[in-house]
């Protein structure tokens, strides 16, 4: 018995050369055509995952054939989310196995890459109100110069989170706000892109001792 596996598509979004996952998403499907190119019917053929990327959630982590008849082709789908704390841009594999009944086993790996968030956000900080720490969350569409900072209800500023370069993807930044008292603070992100256009955003939250 001779099996092979081929890759036919990515069901719920485009193919393309390099093989793009969308930033932060759900509901992705892999499917895998497999076919018995012998003459005789393969029972109990398993197609599981090996290896995968940490940012990449499976729901079902192999599928199994009980009776693959001669040159009959069965598809597993594998369904997927993206986590958004994925590194963006960057090549990563994923390891199917194929096994027979007999035992033999034959391999396919996929290069998939993560794309970039198509937007920049600055979200709510959470928790909050808060005592004493706090998170703040932002995602950058391309890498960037970035300048987090606190201020208190009159504008004075009380803390620089950071001032440095962030890349493109998912982000959080901690505040503790122990050294400071209960009341209203507004945070500003000051984004600075490749050609030295900045802008800025801010969101107002809430100390409470």
């Amino acid at each position: 018995m001779k099996l092979f596996l081929i890759l036919t598509a990515l069901a719920t979004f485009p193919l393309f050369a390099q093989h793009t996952l969308p930033f932060a998403s759900t509901g992705n499907t892999v499917e895998l055509a497999i076919t018995n190119s012998s003459s005789v019917s393969a029972s109990n053929v398993v197609v599981a995952i090996a290896d995968q990327p940490q940012f990449l959630k499976f729901i079902e982590q192999k599928t199994q054939f009980s009776n693959l008849k001669p040159n009959e082709t069965a598809t597993a789908a594998f369904t997927f989310s993206v986590d958004k704390y994925a590194t963006v841009n960057q090549p990563q594999q994923i390891t199917f196995t194929i096994t027979g009944s007999t035992g033999e086993q034959w391999t396919k790996q996929i290069s998939v890459q993560v794309a970039p968030p198509d937007h920049f956000e600055l979200f709510q900080n959470f928790p909050n109100p808060f005592n004493p720490t706090t998170t703040i969350s932002y995602q950058l569409p391309v890498d960037s110069h970035i300048a987090l900072k606190i201020y208190n209800s009159i504008g004075q500023e009380v803390k620089a989170l950071v001032n440095d370069e962030r890349s493109a993807g998912y982000h959080q930044e901690t505040w503790n706000a122990s050294d400071v008292a209960s009341g209203m603070y507004i945070y500003q992100l000051t984004l600075t892109n490749g050609q030295g256009k900045k802008e800025f955003y801010r969101k107002k939250m809430l100390v409470v001792k």
